[in-house]
């Protein structure tokens, strides 16, 4: 049936007919750069992750390009209150980007343009609105007329005539309309400025992902996606000045995602909620924060709390704890080529196939883990050759499906280690006080001082340390 995408444009879903057979070409919005990342951005930046992984999955080319905004009032206004240079605040937070995101293991983007790299491009386009009469300048900004575009709203849905000025929009009695938005800004004293035939200044955020978007991807591409909040009015005057001056359709379909509640309250800074990446790192794994991301449809709202992520870790747990088995009973592990797909992987892809489906995907993945345990569980003769087969067979459909998701990732001795680390910061456990426990436990059994023994035994586990004896030593680990 192929590949069907909700549309935002169109308002349905749509079968996946990319301009050129076996090409995606996609553009995703990154962030403007004047602070740490939190989770919201998160849930996007996973979102499209996965999803040009599984186009690639599919066999897909994919061009994905996801800008950086790294020149923008918020970016001037902090810079100006930590006397900072607002292109070294940039740069810090670029930075600080990359560190969160390789930690999520968010691979890189084809291209990942910078604004303040592209201001050639820029002009041209504002030139072009100008010279065609949809853009005008006043006092060395220009803006753009809304009311000469006549599809303005198609994306939102709104009327221009319902419209009002409200707290998105600068009131500025220059505009011809309170609606009309800038793509050029005239320079104050002391901020960045670039030479432009309206005189020095920067560009507007608009115009910026419209230059960036078509520079790598040309005039009309597959998709664009988001998140909701940037329906309005960030996408739709993408539309209107890419549409107005080039007089063909910017992309074809529009793809957005839902917003993180906390604790189901709406994110944000006045409320004390608002979770950075780089803080959620040192409590979850950064597989069980993908997981948890995922575990929703893309459109839909998703709510974190404390039990959604410990469930989310739960569920890696066990999935790494399948591997484990599978390892010590010397089955390969290793993905499959490409060319070999189970009915897991086929189960699977029917579901992302139905607009991205991760939640439905994800239980297929939980599901073919039960089976798989069961299987093994019931096995009379483990080192039977059909048998060993269809486990190496399941598993590499396990980490096909893990590859497109970006879990899995690690061997399950590396996740293992990974996680009781985590558990020592978070429940503040001093390892080599553990240690200290587990060796007295062990000089007390072997002087057969079993009382003494059990009641290091009991004190651990009062710490929430479980212990398991082996014949050649100890291993201990967080509950």
């Amino acid at each position: 049936m192929g590949i069907r995408i909700y549309n935002t444009l169109t308002r349905k879903k749509e079968p996946f007919e990319p301009a050129e057979p076996g090409k995606v070409r996609m553009y995703v919005c990154g962030p403007t750069v004047y602070d740490a990342c939190h989770i919201g951005h998160a849930r996007s930046i996973v979102v499209f992750d996965v999803i040009a992984r599984y186009f690639r999955a599919r066999g897909y080319e994919v061009t994905y390009v996801r800008n950086f905004t790294d020149i923008d009032d918020k970016i001037i206004r902090r810079a100006a209150e930590s006397g900072t240079d607002p292109k070294a605040l940039a740069e810090r937070y670029i930075h600080e980007f990359y560190k969160d995101m390789d930690t999520l293991k968010v691979a890189r983007a084809t291209v990942e343009p910078r604004a303040t790299e592209h201001i050639p491009q820029i002009l041209q386009v504002i030139q072009r609105l100008v010279e065609k009469g949809v853009a005008y300048a006043v006092d060395g900004d220009v803006f753009f007329s809304v009311e000469a575009f006549p599809g303005y709203g198609k994306l939102s849905g709104r009327k221009l005539e319902d419209m009002e000025a409200g707290a998105r929009v600068d009131v500025d009695v220059r505009k011809r309309n309170p609606h009309d938005f800038a793509l050029w800004k005239s320079s104050k004293p002391g901020e960045p400025s670039w030479d432009s035939p309206w005189g020095p200044g920067r560009p507007g955020w608009h115009i910026e992902c419209s230059a960036m978007s078509m520079a790598y991807l040309g005039k009309t591409f597959d998709i664009h996606g988001g998140g909701k909040d940037l329906i309005f009015p960030h996408h739709e005057n993408e539309i209107a000045q890419s549409e107005a001056a080039f007089g063909r359709p910017f992309v074809k379909y529009w793809v957005h995602n839902g917003f993180v509640n906390i604790n189901q309250e709406k994110m944000s800074k006045s409320l004390g909620n608002f979770l950075l990446i780089r803080d959620l790192l040192q409590t979850f794994h950064p597989e069980a924060l993908r997981l948890f991301l995922l575990s929703s449809h893309y459109r839909s709202p998703i709510d974190f709390t404390p039990r959604h992520m410990e469930e989310a870790t739960a569920g890696l747990d066990k999935l790494y704890a399948l591997l484990e088995r599978a390892r010590t009973m010397g089955i390969d592990t290793a993905v499959p080529s490409k060319e070999a797909s189970g009915k897991d992987w086929r189960r699977f892809c029917d579901a992302m196939d139905n607009d991205f489906n991760t939640a439905q995907g994800i239980g297929v993945l939980f599901e073919a883990a039960r089976r798989l345990n069961r299987l093994v569980d019931d096995t009379k003769d483990p080192g039977d050759e059909a048998f060993r087969r269809r486990v190496h067979q399941e598993i590499g459909d396990l980490l096909r499906i893990g590859q497109v998701l970006g879990i899995l990732t690690e061997s399950p001795r590396a996740y293992s280690r990974a996680r009781q680390t985590m558990l020592q910061k978070a429940k503040g456990i001093d390892p080599h006080v553990v240690e200290a426990l587990v060796a007295q436990r062990a000089a007390a059994r072997k002087a057969r001082d079993w009382d003494r023994a059990d009641a290091i035994r009991r004190e651990l586990e009062a710490m929430n340390i479980l212990l398991e004896d082996r014949p050649d030593k100890t291993v201990w680990k967080i509950k």
